[in-house]
C-alpha cells in the first residue's frame, strides 16, 4: 500500500517543532510520579516590541507628555500604583495582582549596544547572546541540555505554538511545541497514522522523509497521554476564546495535573504599533488581562500559585517620542513583569526611567536581562546559570 505522501507533509507539520516528542512521551509510557511542590516558570513573549512608556506610565513625568501630545495616557485614566506610576487601563486584573502583592516590576531592562531589528533583538533575548554574538541555542534549551544528562525522565519545556522558537532549542535536545493536546490525540487518530505504523517505517533509510516517518508512528504511541494529562484536572475558571486564552488554559490544567514539565513558553503579539497605537496595544492589552485573570485564579484554587512564576518580555520597547501616525517606533529598554505568589519581594523593584537622559532619543538600559535568567535558573529552577548562561551575572532579589 503506497502512502498518500502530500498528505504526510500536510500532517508532519505537527512533528516539525517537536522533534523530541517520541522520547518525551516513551518516557511517560509508565507511571509518573506527582510534581506537586516543583517549580514551574511560564514565560509570556510580547512579540513585536511593546511600548512600555505606555504600559507602566510615569504619570508625574512633564516629558512624557510633550513627547506623546497624542498617545499620552493621562494620570486619571491610568491605575495608580504609587505616586510615580500607573498601570495602563485596561490591565485590571494586573493592577488587582499588584495590589495583592502578587506582581512586581522592573525597569529599564535591555542589553548594552541594543538592536532595533526585530529578528535580531529577539535572537538575543531567546539565546541570552550579547548583541555581537551569535548563538545558534537558546537559553531554554540549554538548561534542558543541562537537566536532562542521563536522565530517564527529561524535564521538558513546552511552547504553546505550532513551531518552536529558538529560545527552546538545545544543542543536544529541543522543547515541545504544541498547540492543543486535543487536535495532537485526535490527528494521531487519523487512519492514515495506521498506515504509518503498518507501512511507514519500511522507507529506504536514506528517504528524507524516513525520520519524520519514524517521528510520526511513535507520537501515536503517547498522544493519548497528554490528552489525558490536560484533562486529569480540569480548570474551573471560564477563559476567553483567544489565543491566549486557550494557551493559558492549557498550562493552568497540565500544571494541575502535575505534568513533568518545568518551563511553559506562551506568546503574545504583534505589539508593533508604528501605526495607530492606542487601540491595537488596548486590544492585546485586554486580550492578555482577560486570559491572566482565570489562570491566576485556577493556580491559587489548586495551591500551585506559590510554585508558579510567570515573566513577561518583548524584544525591545519602543522610542519616547511618538511617531506622525499615532505610533510608535522601535526603541530600547522596556519593563518585565513577574508574577507569582512566591515573590520575595514586591512592587516596583527600580527606578522609573529617567526622559531627560535619552540616548538618540531612547531610554537607556540600567538593567541586563541576562541577570534575570541568571536569577531564575539560580533562585527558581535550581540549576547552573553559569554553565546555562556561560558567564556570572549578579542575582536580584525578586524570588
Amino acid at each position: 500500500m503506497l502512502i498518500n505522501r502530500r498528505k504526510f507533509l500536510h500532517l508532519s507539520s505537527l512533528a516539525t517543532g517537536t522533534c523530541m516528542l517520541p522520547k518525551f512521551l516513551k518516557a511517560f509510557e509508565g507511571p509518573v510520579q506527582g510534581m506537586g511542590g516543583n517549580k514551574v516558570l511560564v514565560i509570556l513573549q510580547l512579540s513585536g516590541g511593546n511600548d512600555g512608556l505606555n504600559t507602566v506610565i510615569p504619570v508625574r513625568n512633564d516629558i512624557y507628555y510633550r513627547e506623546r501630545p497624542g498617545l499620552s495616557i493621562p494620570k486619571e485614566k491610568t491605575l495608580s500604583l504609587d505616586s510615580e506610576a500607573g498601570l495602563h487601563p485596561a490591565l485590571i486584573h494586573l493592577k488587582t495582582l499588584y495590589d495583592e502583592g502578587n506582581l512586581s516590576i522592573l525597569n529599564n531592562v535591555g542589553y548594552p549596544n541594543p538592536d532595533r531589528s526585530h529578528f535580531r533583538s529577539m535572537d538575543i533575548w531567546q539565546t541570552a547572546s550579547n548583541s555581537n554574538e551569535y548563538l545558534n541555542s537558546g537559553w531554554l534549551g540549554r538548561y534542558l541540555d543541562a537537566q536532562c544528562v542521563d536522565c530517564s525522565r527529561p524535564t521538558q519545556v513546552l511552547e504553546m505554538d505550532d513551531s518552536l522558537s529558538l529560545a527552546l532549542s538545545g544543542e543536544k535536545m529541543k522543547g515541545i511545541a504544541l498547540r492543543d493536546p486535543k487536535r495532537l490525540y485526535e490527528t494521531s487518530r487519523d487512519p492514515f497514522y495506521k498506515d504509518l505504523v503498518r507501512v511507514g517505517l519500511l522507507e529506504p533509510a536514506d528517504d528524507p522523509a524516513s525520520y519524520l516517518y519514524k517521528v510520526m508512528a511513535e507520537t501515536l504511541s503517547g498522544a493519548n497521554y497528554i490528552f489525558e494529562q490536560s484533562n486529569m484536572r480540569p480548570v474551573t475558571r471560564i477563559y476567553p476564546d483567544t489565543e491566549i486564552g486557550k494557551n493559558l488554559k492549557t498550562i493552568a490544567s497540565l500544571i494541575a495535573s502535575d505534568i513533568n514539565t518545568r518551563v511553559y513558553y506562551v506568546s503574545l503579539g504583534s505589539f508593533d504599533t508604528h501605526v495607530a497605537q492606542q487601540a491595537k496595544q488596548e486590544k492585546l492589552f485586554r486580550d492578555l488581562n482577560d486570559a491572566i485573570k482565570p489562570f491566576t485564579e485556577d493556580l491559587k484554587s489548586n495551591h500551585r500559585f506559590e510554585d508558579v512564576l510567570m515573566i513577561s518580555f518583548s524584544e525591545f520597547g519602543r522610542r519616547v517620542g511618538e511617531n506622525g501616525s499615532g505610533g510608535t517606533d522601535h526603541g530600547t529598554a522596556n519593563n518585565m513583569f513577574l508574577i507569582s505568589g512566591g515573590l520575595r519581594n514586591k512592587g516596583i523593584l527600580n527606578e522609573m526611567p529617567d526622559l531627560s537622559k535619552l540616548t538618540e532619543g531612547d531610554l537607556n538600559q540600567q538593567l541586563d536581562f541576562k541577570q534575570v535568567y541568571a536569577t531564575v535558573l539560580k533562585k527558581w529552577l535550581l540549576t547552573d546559570d553559569l554553565k546555562i548562561l556561560g558567564r556570572q551575572y549578579g542575582y536580584l532579589n525578586f524570588i
